[in-house]
């Protein structure tokens, strides 16, 4: 193996895996990881072991793209069967813990307003000690799962992770929630964990040269694929970015809702979703347009597109700071997300709350209430940043959908007018049961299913946000538009899609009103002063 001072290839691309399937949010939490396991990786692999063709049918259509179809031909049946029976074997606690979670269900639903104590005896042994009994103040019973605990327990099962070494040559990717990887798709198959130091030291190595020989002594690379991993390296420094250390704030658009904001003094990141560098008719912002030390990275909100592991992975020996919001722990639909970061290897992670501010070198950073978006469900771990930098205050909204107008009139008696809004408009999401589906024992009518939508703020919302909030500038983002999102989000737009017509009528109404307003696409840089 190599051991003179190399670096690794701009286009190196790692894929984050559990149980082969790639991981996101749900399947990083203890606490839901089980869930999804059986009511969702199950289901496909016995549809698709007993039906293949009606998956390579599906998959014909581009319509059905992010649906729940398996992506392999039909010859890769006994597989996907393989690796079905593995699962249903190795994953048998966790298909006990799905049961036990629905029994415990059963168990609590005709309360109402009895003591609970009687009933802890009675919990599913599996949950015994890992759950508390409590009741709402409508006297609506409900198990808490303690999830500090979980990742103490078997439930947390590290060996399920591992990660895949790829390089990646142009921006599409099939969509890849639906579909595991199978053992033959990448030589490049590391069984480590997630908090695995070698990854660090493998993506240290795009900036700073290192040794490949030793990298890959700590990732474990087996002789066999040695030629493959000596290909991820070169003698060829990659272009430097320096520190910004120009007056005023730096803002740079790296596509969908990741926007970096820079001072002298200075750096944030939010919601990392960044391209790979690789020859391109389509110039973008990528990992070496970043600075060699990022001090905050802010998340917003666990869905894939804003928690992308696939990203974080790669730039946490660089992040001094990772700032999540703070959840309430009483759903299993919101799982801690500072508790799966420090789990994955994340070393300074920090909750904000609604209306806490963080300091920071030259100004500050406010958590602010993010309603919508998440189907109606209990989820608190989602926050709106405000970013006061140099003068200047930037809301990154995120997916943020005034459903209650009254509480931007609230934020602007607070906190005032704002500069810079960063809004999305993702106006017309999924179904409740596309992302929280394994989550439910019992699935919710077509109809309701329907009207619990993924749904960020269309015109009318927008424009009330603008007229509490008065910012001189707008930017609508968060919108799947870029090219290397397609194997996440698998939008596509045209001039009649609704979040495109939406946002449209959004960018006019605030230039009726003498305010610039646009919709960034792949790359955008503005300097405020």
């Amino acid at each position: 193996m190599l051991d003179r001072p190399m670096y690794l290839k701009p286009n190196v691309a790692i894929e984050p895996l559990y149980n082969q399937w790639y991981v996101w949010w749900y399947l990083l939490s203890p606490a839901t990881a089980p869930l999804f396991v059986t009511n969702l990786h199950l289901k496909l692999m016995q549809s698709f072991v007993a039906n293949p063709d009606v998956h390579v049918a599906a998959l014909k259509n581009p319509l059905l793209m992010g649906g729940p179809f398996i992506n392999h031909p039909a010859s890769r049946v006994p597989q996907v069967k393989e690796l079905l029976e593995r699962t249903q074997r190795e994953q048998a606690h966790m298909l006990a813990f799905t049961k036990a979670m629905a029994e415990l269900e059963q168990l609590l639903a005709p309360n109402n307003g009895g003591s609970l104590e009687s009933l802890y005896p009675k919990v599913p042994d599996l949950l015994r000690g890992y759950v508390e009994l409590t009741y709402d103040l409508q006297n609506r019973a409900s198990g808490r799962l303690i999830e500090p605990l979980l990742y103490k327990s078997r439930f947390y099962q590290e060996s399920s992770q591992s990660v895949t070494l790829n390089m990646v040559d142009g921006d599409w990717r099939p969509y890849i929630f639906s579909t595991p990887r199978l053992e033959e798709d990448s030589p490049l198959w590391l069984r480590v964990p997630y908090r695995h130091e070698g990854i660090d030291e493998l993506f240290r190595m795009r900036h700073t040269p290192g040794s490949p020989g030793r990298v890959a002594e700590m990732l474990g690379v087996p002789n066999s694929a040695a030629s493959h991993f000596a290909n991820l390296f070169t003698e060829v420094a990659p272009r430097k970015t320096e520190r910004y250390a120009g007056e005023g704030v730096r803002v740079r658009y790296f596509g969908h809702a990741c926007v970096l904001m820079e001072t002298k003094e200075v750096s944030i990141l939010t919601d990392p979703v960044i391209s790979y560098e690789f020859p391109t008719d389509v110039p973008r912002f990528t990992h070496a347009d970043l600075p060699e030390r990022i001090d905050y990275v802010l998340i917003t909100h666990g869905h894939a597109d804003h928690l992308m592991m696939e990203t974080l992975l790669q730039l946490r020996h660089r992040v001094g700071t990772i700032i999540v919001p703070r959840n309430n722990g009483n759903s299993i639909a919101d799982p801690s997300l500072r508790l799966l970061l420090q789990a994955t290897g994340f070393k300074n992670v920090v909750e904000i709350d609604d209306l806490q501010e963080i300091p920071v070198p030259g100004g500050s950073i406010t958590g602010l209430p993010f309603i919508g978006e998440h189907s109606d469900l209990a989820i608190q771990a989602k926050t709106a940043h405000l970013v006061r930098l140099g003068g200047k205050s930037m809301l990154m909204a995120a997916d943020s959908n005034a459903l209650e107008p009254r509480m931007y009139q609230h934020l602007r008696d607070i906190i005032g007018t704002i500069d810079v809004l960063f809004l999305g408009m993702e106006c017309e999401g999924g179904p409740m049961s596309w992302m929280y589906g394994p989550l439910l024992n019992n699935p919710l009518p077509r109809k309701m299913d329907q009207a619990r939508r993924l749904n960020g703020s269309d015109c009318a919302r927008a424009s009330e946000i603008f007229n509490y909030l008065s910012p001189k500038e707008v930017y609508v983002y968060a919108m799947g538009q870029e090219p290397w999102l397609r194997h996440v989000m698998v939008l596509v737009y045209d001039d009649k899609t609704p979040q495109i017509v939406e946002s449209n009528k959004f960018m006019e109404y605030c230039r009726s009103k003498g305010i610039p307003a646009e919709r960034p696409y792949v790359r955008m840089e503005r300097i405020l002063k």
